[in-house]
């Protein structure tokens, strides 16, 4: 069975950045849990990273990129690089079924393991099964409303959750 699960979204508005997720899980055709938590602070909470995919390969690409933060002073850029390096080329790495999706005070990364390392056009970013949904609506309210960042990744989030059948209105959400 294929596990679904996650709508990961980055707003960056007037110098702060919000990123929230959903907490639900599935598993083939039933939710299995409904608070999962996608999205963690890193960095002595200078950076705030969410996944999605397969948890246990977030979770381990996290670490991978704490790691990478530490070695290289907290430049995000950097940390990234070498960990989509990383990604691509070390045999277990290269198995591993996950998205991440990091931003600091200057930059918003969405880091695969095709060896991408995608900084947006404008300031929102989105992964996962409802990102798609997310994105539209934080663009139409990023460039519609002057709302702040937390509350456009907040309605945007509701949204996804209300037309993606992975994504639930369990949300968390940090801001930087």
């Amino acid at each position: 069975m294929e596990i679904k699960s996650t709508t990961i979204l980055a707003v960056r508005r007037n110098g702060k950045t919000a990123v929230g997720g959903d907490g639900q899980v599935t598993f083939g055709n039933a939710v299995i849990k409904h608070s999962a938590r996608k999205i963690r602070r890193l960095y002595h909470n200078q950076v705030i990273v969410g996944f999605a995919g397969s948890a246990a390969d977030g979770l381990a690409l996290m670490e991978r990129l704490e790691a990478k933060l530490e070695e290289f002073r907290g430049n995000l850029i950097k940390a990234s690089v070498q960990l989509a390096k990383d990604w691509r080329m070390d045999k277990y790495l290269r198995r591993l079924e996950a998205l991440l999706l990091a931003v600091d005070k200057e930059h918003m990364l969405l880091i695969s393991g095709n060896g991408d390392i995608i900084e947006p056009d404008e300031p929102i970013l989105a992964i996962g099964s409802g990102g798609n949904y997310a994105k539209a609506a934080a663009l139409a309210l990023y460039r519609n409303t002057e709302l702040s960042a937390r509350d456009i990744v907040e309605k945007s989030l509701k949204i996804a959750s209300e037309i993606c059948i992975y994504t639930n209105d369990n949300f968390v959400i940090e801001e930087i």
